[in-house]
């Protein structure tokens, strides 16, 4: 019986591998860095930020009054909320997880090799091996996407580029499940980077009510549906996602407006500084019911907080030197870690990975293989050490189990009161074992010879991890690394200077901010992240110090990890400095000398089609003429606008002639709801609209639809200037024009402080002109000429 089960299992694994479709079968490949490319090419979209002021959008505005103004705030704050509360919920789940299935592999590993040594690897290399190939086989199968960490992806939605299924329900679910299997799998990577993208996939999946393709949608949660409103929401959910990992709410804030975000205001400040507060709330909740015992193997060791409070008190000047020391060894190993991963993740993307999936799953097999007999295997290469002397008032015991909080492991050792030091780290949670090096009170329980050992395997185990098709993060590796040889100068110190007030578990903390530092480059958000997670404010200059150091290094020879793995990946980031060479070029030599593709205002619906089949573009000028014959640019209007009128066909006229601009009787039949396009999906294309060979003949007046004021710049003007209003306004297309003629007028400070109440101070610094419209404002009555976005002056209608 027992052989004829194991026969249909071999059989159902059979069945389920030849499912998995190689390069030949597959209709699109995708790297492993989950970056999903088109069949037609092309990998990522520009959002539009900008406000498309057309026609649908004026008739929403004057319908708007006070009262649904401030509906729309209560619901931002609503949405804030149950962000806060999704994410939470999410890393509770994503953290018992991988504590549980942990505790599990530790304790039947535990049990088995007290017999035989051989069958508890085997066991504990195919419990991991199992976890792995969940975790790579829902990437690869169901949510490819869901691959990596996502911060690039994420940080390029917020930069204005959108990459195809980085916020679906499909990479929401792969992006949790997935995380489980890798972490909880023994590899050398975290779950931190995978929480801020799941995060930013619950706050875009509340912002547009869910998922259409999967009928889990509701029209009360359809509100906020534009491109602006939708980057609120994932930048709340982003620092929702450090709050969950790091127990860290301001950290969060920070993350996200330092690393994330290219856009920022006040307001949004407040909304994502509450996101985090939930958080926090949700966590720390789930933490209380959790130390009742409720979470079978999760418990105080299962968020990522390491309270070194009761450590080194105060420093010395003369241990700035050896702190600045380990400033530099993190600068120049986390360059050197940048640029190992970039050589090998493009290695992976060029060649390895475009042979299909099996290949990726394939390869994240033999990583955890790999990983299982390092991690195994290694410690027995070091013989036992002997407990030291227990101290009642530090709370530590000698030998402890391995997956349960504390030092000391005891790991095939002849004695009872023995302990493997390099067994306390590589057999354990990173989450304990990053523990136990922050520990303090514990000098010598580590040798110089099994921290060198790990650093340099642990080193080499993340950087061949880093891109496999699995969600990954390297905020807790990073860590991992940090403190080891953070931990070995420390030793260093404690061994020179022969002062008692030192710990070795302070150093191991500096390295491990000088390593993130030197990687990633962040400062002001890692230093407070930092201090949230050990409750030490105490040690603050210190972390400062490493820190700026660090960085300053690892910036001499390449930029950081985000930013070298976002340009990998072909996401065209605009960084926060024009290059250099932009201050001596201009606007014009930037958008080159192709001929711009315009429309006239009423257009035949076969000449649209035949532009939009012809060319990729996203955006096109709109021409009509004044009544002198003169070429006069109307505005701007957007492909994915044209595929709405073309997808509805309501706007379709026989005439060729344009629609009475003064005349009331036409009626708005579109909102602006219904040009937003869905978030992360490809939205309509024009090979999905069906159009008859009358339709074809017939004609549009893009007059309501187009955006009449877009932003304009001189073609004179520096690149540089120009860049700097691209970014800092979000938009996606910016006309070129020729140096105007006239000046109409010139607007400052005080034509823009318009209050809406009387006051004497505030009329004191506005300008006459404005005053004087601010007293005679009458209420008017709404017309068409108020209402089309048109200068109807200037255009030639049906007249």
């Amino acid at each position: 019986m027992l052989s004829n089960h194991f026969q249909n299992g071999v059989e159902t694994v059979r069945h389920a591998w030849s499912r998995i479709p190689n390069s030949e079968e597959s209709q699109f490949v995708d790297d492993a860095v989950g970056l999903v490319r088109k069949s037609d090419g092309s990998s990522v979209e520009s959002l539009d930020y900008e406000v498309i002021e057309n026609f649908a959008y004026r008739e929403e505005q004057a319908r708007r009054g006070k009262l649904y103004v401030s509906y729309l705030l209560v619901v931002k704050w609503l949405f804030a909320l149950l962000i806060g509360i999704g994410t939470g919920l999410a890393a509770v789940f994503i953290n018992l997880s991988v504590e549980n299935f942990a505790g599990w592999k530790f304790s039947l590993t535990f049990s088995i090799i007290q017999k035989s040594y051989i069958a508890g690897f085997l066991l504990y290399a195919l419990i991991n091996l199992v976890l792995v190939f969940s975790s790579v086989y829902i990437v690869t199968q169901f949510a490819p996407a869901a691959a990596g960490s996502g911060i690039p992806e994420i940080k390029g939605y917020l930069n204005g580029v959108d990459i195809h299924g980085i916020l679906l329900l499909r990479t929401l679910i792969g992006k949790i499940f997935g995380s489980i299997g890798s972490v909880g799998g023994g590899l050398a990577l975290g779950k931190e980077g995978p929480l801020v993208h799941t995060g930013a996939c619950i706050a875009s999946l509340l912002g547009q009510g869910g998922s259409t393709k999967y009928h889990i949608n509701s029209r009360w949660f359809q509100v906020f549906r534009s491109d602006r409103d939708r980057r609120d929401l994932v930048t709340c959910g982003c620092a929702a996602g450090v709050a969950a990992a790091f127990r860290a709410p301001v950290g969060g804030v920070l993350f996200a407006l330092e690393e994330v975000t290219s856009w920022w205001r006040s307001q949004l400040m407040w909304r994502v500084f509450f996101t985090s507060a939930i958080v926090a709330v949700v966590v720390r909740t789930a933490m209380g019911w959790c130390k009742n015992g409720n979470c079978g193997h999760f418990g105080s060791g299962g968020f990522i907080i390491w309270d070194i409070s009761d450590g080194q008190e105060d420093y010395s000047f003369a241990e700035l030197l050896p702190m600045a020391i380990i400033g530099v060894i993190g600068g120049l190993l986390g360059a050197l870690f940048n640029q190992l991963t970039l050589y090998i993740s493009s290695w992976r993307r060029n060649h390895l990975h475009k042979k299909g999936s099996r290949v990726k799953i394939i390869e994240a097999c033999l990583v955890s293989l790999l990983t299982s007999i390092i991690s195994f295997c290694l410690p027995l290469l070091r013989e036992c050490s002997p407990c030291p002397e227990s101290d009642p008032t530090s709370g530590i015991e000698c030998p402890r189990p391995p997956g349960m909080y504390g030092n000391y492991v005891n790991f095939f050792c002849s004695s009872d009161k023995e302990y493997n030091d390099l067994a306390t780290i590589f057999f354990n949670t990173q989450d304990d074992a990053i523990r136990n090096l922050f520990s303090a009170k514990t000098i010598h329980e580590y040798s110089s010879q099994s921290l060198l050992t790990f650093l340099v395997m642990f080193y080499t185990l993340a950087v061949l991890t880093f891109g496999t098709a699995v969600p990954a993060g390297q905020f807790v590796p990073g860590i991992m690394i940090g403190s080891t040889y953070g931990r070995l100068v420390g030793m260093f110190v404690v061994k020179y200077y022969k002062k008692l007030n030192i710990e070795e578990g302070t150093y191991a903390l500096l390295g491990a901010a000088s390593f993130l530092g030197g990687s990633m480059r962040m400062t002001v958000s890692l230093c407070v992240i930092m201090v949230e997670i050990t409750n030490n404010l105490k040690l603050l200059p210190l972390i400062m110090l490493v820190l700026l150091i660090s960085k300053a290094v690892g910036d001499a020879f390449n930029e950081g990890l985000y930013e070298e793995q976002a340009r990998l990946r072909g996401i065209p980031l605009l960084e926060s400095r024009p290059k250099y060479e932009m201050r001596n070029m201009t606007a014009r030599e930037a958008c080159g000398s192709g001929r711009v593709i315009s429309l006239p205002r009423v257009v035949k619906v076969s000449d649209v089609v035949s532009i939009l089949r012809s060319n990729k573009h996203n955006g096109f000028p709109v021409i009509d003429h004044t009544r002198s014959g003169e070429s006069l640019v109307i505005g701007l209007v957007l492909r994915s606008h044209l595929l709405v009128i073309l997808q509805s066909k309501v706007d379709f006229q026989h005439s060729p002639l344009p629609s009475d601009p003064r005349g009331g009787d036409r009626s708005i039949r579109h909102d602006s709801h219904e040009f937003a396009k869905p978030v992360s999906s490809k939205g309509i294309c024009i090979d999905d609209i069906h159009l008859s060979p009358d339709d074809l003949e017939m004609y549009i007046d893009l007059a309501p639809f187009l955006n009449p004021s877009p932003y304009i710049v001189p073609e004179d003007m520096s690149l540089t200037k120009v860049y700097n209003l691209f970014r800092q306004l979000g938009l996606r297309h910016l006309f070129v024009v020729p140096r105007p003629s006239r000046v109409l007028g010139l607007i400052t400070r005080k034509d823009l402080m318009i209050e809406d109440t009387e006051n004497v101070n505030t009329l004191e610094l506005q300008s006459t002109s404005v005053r004087n419209r601010h007293h005679n404002k009458r209420p008017t009555t709404r017309n068409s000429d108020v209402e089309r976005p048109l200068l109807n002056g200037l255009l030639i209608g049906s007249e």
